[in-house]
């Protein structure tokens, strides 16, 4: 068939769908192929599609303005710091528009003209139009009128004068970008025409960081229950052994590895990972600290001669196992904000606040240990995002154990053996997860552990992988919890990403439900925490949606007596950052606390009692409370 033609149909074939799904949804997928028609829709209902993240698929017109003064020029040509700010300053503007903006693109030499690639390649973004715009997507972007100034061309300067007098005047704006070190030479490009029809004006020289090899981003877990040693990982464009010199003059060598974009996965319709959203991750740094002591402190810097040290940074080891106290964090799906104006992939609003009042109380000494359990970054599949959410959470994860579980936004990809068929990794399929945070785990791709803190025995599990019923993770979470010596570790406290419950109705797996919550039972589980749902709820004992025991107030607070135990307490934490979701206005009577606020949650556990709060990062009041108490003589065999 000549090429016109099958042009010609294909036009055809997107009006038709267009048209038609607004009077019969769903008849448009009949027309496609199934992979893609899945992929649409399923991509608009997971992975956030705005204007600008599919700004790769928008075809590339031709600006009509001929305009020889334009400029870009940024305040700092070359050698960027490992992070700044920069300020843009677009010149020579003969007409400011609404629609003018400018995008941060890396690497530099990414071609901002088209990619010659079958348009297929792209379906998963959600969007079925023409040829993209970008090979490699713009990591962030601002429209001009940011600056208050630009559209009022109060900043003018004559470009042309005739007998004395002006004849052209042109006008200018300037906005700021906060830069990270990404390893890779960057640009400045001015477009046209906003997102839908974007059209380039002009563009920045590559600027370069001054030391791409910069080891950065350091942060540090428990490697077991013991207190005594901590792995470090940081990031560097240096694919060379480095080290970590800690404590008293003592040194470990890392361990070097990285990730390619072959090794992304992908399906019959190419992932945002495998191309689009590729950025090289560079190389990944890996040491283990050993011979410390539990809940002491210590301090340590990385990096090497030939390439540069890190500055020297103070951690806190967690208490070992079976000691009395523990100041622990925990959240779910907290994700990362621009510190800019800019607009990016996808952004969770809330993550900016909350990292700030969890840094507050990690300056403060209060903390021994975080765990975010899943959803981590929600780079999906924009691979530079997780050199920005590893720059966020520094002020936490370097100077405390940070414990993570895997999420849907960091496995779930079709065709990989998660649980959920869905797009949700956009390709990272765990990947770049498991290689940035290494847990105790037995081996890849198999993201489920346990470790014990003081008087708290933590089982992290995977919610993406097969909990079913004889699977490998069931067996392991039944002998991991039965083998919990509860004299030593009173408390136990199960956790992963998806939830049981929630007043919401969504994200819950009846049967994750029916297969997991006997195991809780049976082992006397204390507390449950998941995430998945963007917003704070607690539960009575429950089991099987019905409240076994209610909580009794003592001196005001909602305090759980597990000396007779009846079933877990559950409380969904995913408030950390993403938008939230919004309860219903009626709960069933299981439902003791429902918030819908920006948060984390704080706990306290001594080998007498748990004390959990509920912290608003906005305001750092305390919203809600509840213990769980249980007689000393009472420990659990």
């Amino acid at each position: 068939m000549a090429p016109s033609i099958v042009s010609s149909n294909r036009v055809f074939l997107k009006l038709l769908c267009f048209f038609l799904v607004l009077f019969f949804p769903g008849f448009c997928s009949s027309l496609l192929h199934p992979f893609v028609a899945n992929s649409v829709y399923e991509h608009r209902n997971h992975t956030a599609i705005s204007a600008f993240r599919v700004l790769n698929r928008r075809v590339l017109t031709e600006c009509p303005d001929p305009n020889p003064y334009l400029q870009v020029n940024v305040s700092k040509s070359s050698d960027l710091s490992d992070e700044e700010f920069v300020t843009v300053t677009v010149s020579g503007v003969l007409l400011p528009a609404e629609s003018d903006w400018v995008a941060m693109i890396s690497p530099s030499n990414a071609d901002v003209s088209s990619c010659p690639l079958s348009e297929a390649f792209y379906l998963q973004t959600g969007d079925i139009s023409s040829l993209p715009l970008l090979c490699h997507y713009p990591v962030k972007a601002q429209f001009m009128s940011k600056d208050p100034d630009y559209l009022s061309c109060k900043k003018q300067e004559c470009k042309k004068y005739n007998n004395g007098e002006c004849v052209v005047t042109t006008c200018s704006g300037s906005i700021t970008f906060h830069v990270i070190n990404i390893r890779t030479d960057i640009e400045f490009v001015f477009f046209a025409a906003g997102f839908e029809t974007p059209c380039i004006l002009s563009r920045s020289k590559p600027i370069n960081f001054a030391n791409a090899n910069k080891p950065l981003y350091g942060h540090i877990s428990s490697t077991d229950s013991t207190g005594t040693s901590m792995r470090l990982t940081w990031v560097s464009g240096d694919k060379e052994p480095q080290k970590v010199q800690y404590g008293d003059g003592k040194s470990e060598t890392s361990q070097v590895s990285t990730f390619s974009q072959d090794d992304m996965c992908s399906s019959t319709l190419v992932s945002p990972a495998k191309d689009f959203g590729w950025h090289d991750p560079g190389y990944i740094h890996t040491a283990v600290m050993t011979g410390l002591e539990p809940s002491k402190t210590f301090s340590y810097s990385y990096g090497s001669d030939s390439v540069g040290w890190s500055d020297r940074i103070q951690f806190q080891t967690p208490p070992a196992g079976g000691s009395d106290e523990l100041k622990f964090l925990a959240f779910g799906d907290m994700g990362k904000a621009p510190r800019d104006a800019s607009v990016e992939h996808y952004i969770q609003p809330g993550s900016l606040s909350v990292i700030k009042a969890m840094a507050s109380e990690v300056e403060d000494g209060n903390v021994d240990s975080i765990f975010h359990i899943g959803d981590i970054s929600y780079a999906t599949g924009f691979l530079v995002e997780w050199d920005f959410f590893l720059n966020l959470i520094s002020p936490l994860a370097a100077r405390v154990s940070y414990m993570t579980a895997i999420g849907n936004h960091e496995r779930d990809y079709t065709g990989t053996g998660s649980v959920y068929v869905t797009p949700d990794s956009g390709g990272e399929c765990g990947i770049p997860y498991e290689t940035y945070f290494q847990m105790p785990t037995a081996a890849k791709d198999k993201p489920w552990y346990s470790i014990e803190q003081a008087s708290v025995h933590f089982t992290v599990i995977s919610t993406e992988h097969d909990w079913s019923q004889n699977s490998e993770q069931y067996d392991w979470m039944k002998k991991d919890m039965a083998s919990v010596d509860r004299s030593k570790t009173p408390w136990l406290i199960f956790t992963g990403h998806r939830p049981m419950y929630s007043s919401t109705g969504s994200g819950v797996d009846k049967n994750f439900l029916d297969a997991v919550e006997p195991l809780l039972l049976d082992n006397k589980v204390d507390l449950v925490l998941f995430g998945h749902v963007h917003n704070y709820e607690r539960t009575c004992s429950i089991y099987q949606s019905k409240c076994l025991a209610m909580p009794t107030k003592d001196e005001g607070i909602d305090t759980y007596d597990h000396s007779n135990y009846s079933a877990p307490v559950q409380a969904v934490i995913g408030m950390a950052g993403f938008s939230l979701d919004k309860f219903p206005d009626t709960a069933d009577s299981w439902s003791l606390s429902r918030i819908s606020k920006f948060g984390y949650l704080r706990g306290h556990a001594t080998k007498e009692e748990m004390k959990l709060e509920f912290v608003n990062s906005d305001t750092s009041k305390v919203e809600d409370s509840f213990r769980i108490t249980r007689k000393q003589n009472r420990y659990l065999k």
